[in-house]
């Protein structure tokens, strides 16, 4: 079993897998491979790893293991950070068309269902482009503990003491100095 390299896209014909009895499989190593997540993601790292296809009763189980990294923001710092992401996509693909007859084959009954190409052709860019928007870290941090940025300053806080020179205040906000609650007042 000889894995194939491929470059961009993430397409496979896969016509002569799906003539061969269940079980049989290939597998394709994915080197360098870029692709367009929209205006709010960057990838960082292209993707790389491999894709492992299992003809089935039905069609193909995809069983894909890659890595690739992706620009970020830390939520606390503001930093640039570089996100690494090890991604898993186990699905299974069947044909829209039947590779016998050309007819169509319905797919009413599982819409939801990873569908081979017309062409059978495997196609996993957009499989791959969800699996990348399910790992995004919903507040990405450049260090586990990152301390953040300054209240008063707004530079980033390091692990020393951070001090502006004794307790300045905004001339705005002088008059709050003097503000004190009334214990008696409810």
């Amino acid at each position: 079993m000889t894995a194939h390299p491929v470059a961009a896209p993430l397409a496979w014909n896969v016509a002569a897998l799906l003539t061969e009895p269940a079980g049989s499989t290939r597998d394709y190593l994915v080197a360098g491979v870029t692709i367009d997540l929209g205006e709010d993601l960057r990838l960082a790292d292209p993707i790389e790893g491999r894709v492992h296809l299992a003809r089935t009763n039905r069609g193909l189980y995809v069983d894909a293991e890659l890595t690739t990294s992706l620009d970020a923001t830390c939520s606390r710092c503001l930093r640039e950070v570089e996100v690494p992401l090890e991604l898993r996509i186990q699905e299974e693909a069947l044909p829209r068309v039947d590779l016998l007859t050309g007819l169509p084959v319905e797919t009413a009954a599982e819409p939801d269902t990873l569908r081979l190409t017309d062409h059978h052709e495997l196609d996993l860019e957009g499989a791959v482009r969800e699996a990348i928007l399910l790992a995004e870290p919903i507040a990405p941090l450049c260090e586990p503990d990152c301390p953040g940025l300054c209240a008063v300053c707004g530079e980033r806080l390091t692990g020393g003491p951070h001090d502006h020179g004794g307790d300045e205040i905004d001339p705005r906000l002088e008059a709050l100095r003097a503000f004190r609650v009334d214990p008696g007042a409810e």
